[in-house]
């Protein structure tokens, strides 16, 4: 017993000097004992509390090694809203801000006294927010929408400079301390160093390396990353604040939690203007990355007076620094396809150093803006990373001009699988018309054609065709008919019993219907009520892909020149034709029907023709066949009650959309109204 109560001892006195050299280190920037000293008494913590578990606490120093990966992060309600700050883009905003708080004050500064402000470097990463309660770290959370955040506390512990246990005895019962998680520049180099070196892909930069770990489910992969933490104020707080924003931030630091070495009190504007302009000057000498200065009114009692808007508070402003700009050259202008077709021209720079960063490509967003700005290859431009972050051109510098340069223009073929591009009239983006054939949108039409409203293939879910599509064994919608069991049986997280349930789910989704068929196809436009409509207009496949769009628009209420022009232009493309003969070919099949006559040659005698219908509740059948047969009585099927529609269909269990049904005067119709309507007709 007095071996363990001596262990006990020697615990609590390492526990105790390793928090001090943290804090030294940390926060006060004066660490007092070599690496290798310090290592060594971890070492020796580590040890004593191996040998004996009963001394491990909750808020060891040497509990930052990570646990198990979380299931999903938790949303976290803040107790005290984190609400946004103002910017100022120049020195007049900044003095429009500087009038706004005098205005607001008038009467109640004396003799026109100075304003005092706190000032500090606005850091470049992600909010937090973190809760002690009796002194010990429960909760961290990142700031969200600033109402509810997510519980990254199992990351956050992992931090070094955050204080598992506050220093002292004097700190409040409850605190919330907010502030920023971010990476040094030298710890983002480290970080991308050892990626490199396992062939991994590296960060772009400090802030999404800190984010990036922040968000990692597993805490032990971010107990790798050498994440920082800076407060710069506090939340909810069982205790009075001190006066002062500056003072209270001195006592938040006594208690152990890092603040901004850079902290500062500076008076009026000119105190505002000379911090801003020095620590810009050494903006690049500083071992993190900053995008501006935050400025407080120093005075807790006058923050209490100016409030805040639901936005930002009134009291506090981020004065950004300039975009940092530079000169370089395209060489080159080039159209990526995007998962979704969409064309982005992506301008090929002259490699450039822009902000600590080089850049050699810069996106262009889409046509229209590569012709509001008028970019060429050959032209000089002037480079900026919007927010010190994104790489964008801010213009050409016309004077330098080569005389042979010429406008840009969109390609007519996809630079990736040489279908036609297509761009609507007064729709901004252009696509490539290849939605089944393009590679570069293989993995998301083949995810849709599989989803539960299409051909409802169970247990092919988006991770299993990602992993199809890297490997080469499905390159169009037809390919997955063809896979065997042998082939799914080697994929992650499948084994021969899940392969055998694919298979037959594939084999299963063979026997479809028309309307979900047309669905799969991913035409643009065309969701599952048009794909629905079309099939009971039109009857067969063969019939829609020979329309003309003047057809589409006489057979199918409701369709305009947008879809219709969609329609046609899929079923143009030569590779949409050749994928959907490979299904019928691979045994996809369906019932076909007698197209309905076309609206323009007889009166629809239909019982519902014209008319809304909301479903709602549990039918004998599922909401597809009901929403089929309303589709071929006529009706419009829309999921939004209102005083525009006209009957509500209810099953078992309506729920409230009966209740709103009456109150508004909606008919109610039962599935038996439905089939009697249908036998009338």
């Amino acid at each position: 017993m007095n071996k363990l109560h001596d262990f006990i001892e020697i615990a609590a006195e390492l526990t105790a000097a390793i928090r001090a050299h943290n804090h030294r280190y940390y926060v006060l920037n004066e660490p007092s004992i070599s690496d290798a000293e310090y290592d060594e008494m971890v070492r020796k913590l580590r040890d004593l509390e191996a040998a004996h578990s009963e001394l491990i606490t909750a808020d060891s120093p040497t509990q930052r090694v990570g646990a198990q990966p979380a299931v999903e992060f938790i949303p976290v309600q803040h107790q005290v809203p984190m609400i946004s700050l103002d910017n100022a883009m120049n020195d007049d905003e900044l003095m429009a801000f500087m009038r706004k708080l005098t205005d607001a004050l008038n009467g109640e500064l004396v003799n026109n006294e100075l304003l005092l402000f706190t000032a500090e470097p606005k850091l470049d990463g992600l909010a937090v927010s973190i809760r002690y309660e009796n002194g010990v770290l429960v909760q961290a959370a990142t700031r969200g929408d600033g109402s509810t955040g997510e519980d990254v506390t199992h990351n956050v512990r992992t931090i070094a400079g955050v204080p598992l246990r506050l220093r002292g005895d004097d700190w409040p019962s409850l605190l919330e301390v907010r502030g920023e998680v971010y990476m040094t520049r030298s710890g983002f180099a480290q970080i991308n160093a050892q990626l490199a070196d396992r062939g991994q892909k590296c960060f772009a930069n400090p802030r999404n390396a800190a984010v990036g770990s922040l968000r990692q489910l597993d805490s032990r992969l971010a107990a790798t990353r050498p994440l920082a933490f800076c407060c710069y104020g506090w939340g909810a707080l069982s205790i009075a604040p001190d006066a002062s924003q500056f003072n209270m931030l001195q006592r938040i630091c006594g208690w152990g939690v890092p603040i901004s070495p850079e902290l500062q009190q500076v008076a009026g504007i000119d105190g505002c203007r000379a911090y801003f302009d020095a620590l810009g000057e050494r903006r690049e000498a500083l071992n993190y990355d900053i995008d501006g200065v935050v400025f407080k009114v120093d005075a807790l009692a006058i923050q209490a007076l100016l409030g805040a808007t639901s936005h930002h508070p009134r009291w506090a402003i981020a004065r950004k620094f300039p975009a940092q700009e530079a000169l370089t050259i395209v060489e080159a202008i080039d159209f990526q396809v995007g998962r979704t077709g969409a064309l982005t021209p992506v301008a090929r720079l002259k490699p450039v150093a822009v902000g600590g960063v080089i850049v050699a490509n810069a996106t262009l967003h889409n046509l229209d803006e590569v012709h509001r700005k008028d970019v060429r290859v050959g032209d000089t431009v002037s480079i900026r990373r919007a927010g010190d972050v994104i790489p964008e051109i801010v213009g050409v510098i016309l004077e330098q001009r080569p005389a042979e340069t010429l406008p840009v223009e969109l390609p007519r073929q996809c630079p990736v699988c040489g279908s036609d591009v297509v761009r609507t009239e007064g729709v901004v983006v252009a696509r490539c018309s290849g939605e089944l054939y393009c590679p570069a949108q293989r993995k998301e039409a083949l995810k849709h054609f599989a989803s539960r409203r299409a051909l409802d293939i169970v247990g092919l879910g988006d991770k299993l065709i990602e992993q199809l599509v890297d490997l080469n064994w499905v390159r169009e919608p037809a390919d997955v008919f063809h896979l065997t069991h042998e082939q799914l049986a080697q994929l992650e997280r499948m084994g021969a019993q899940s392969a055998t349930k694919l298979l037959l789910a594939i084999e299963k989704s063979k026997t479809t219907t028309l309307a979900r068929f047309i669905f799969a196809l991913g035409i643009r436009e065309v969701g599952d009520t048009t794909a629905a409509a079309l099939a009971t207009s039109f009857g067969g496949l063969a019939r829609l892909m020979a329309a003309d769009a003047a057809t589409v628009m006489k057979r199918v209420d409701g369709v305009g020149p947008v879809v219709a022009e969609q329609l046609v232009k899929f079923f143009a493309q030569p590779h949409h034709r050749e994928a959907i003969a490979h299904l019928q070919a691979a045994g996809v099949q369906w019932t076909e029907t007698e197209p309905l006559p076309l609206v323009s040659e007889t009166v629809d005698t239909r019982p519902l023709v014209g008319k809304t219908v909301v479903i709602t509740g549990t039918l004998s059948r599922s909401r597809d066949e009901i929403k089929a047969q309303l589709l071929a009585l006529g009706a419009k099927v829309t999921s939004s009650l209102s005083c525009k529609t006209d009957y509500l269909l209810a099953g078992d269990a309506p729920g409230s959309k009966w209740n709103k049904a009456q109150e508004l005067g909606v008919q109610i119709l039962t599935e038996a109204d439905l089939n009697a309507m249908q036998n009338a007709e």
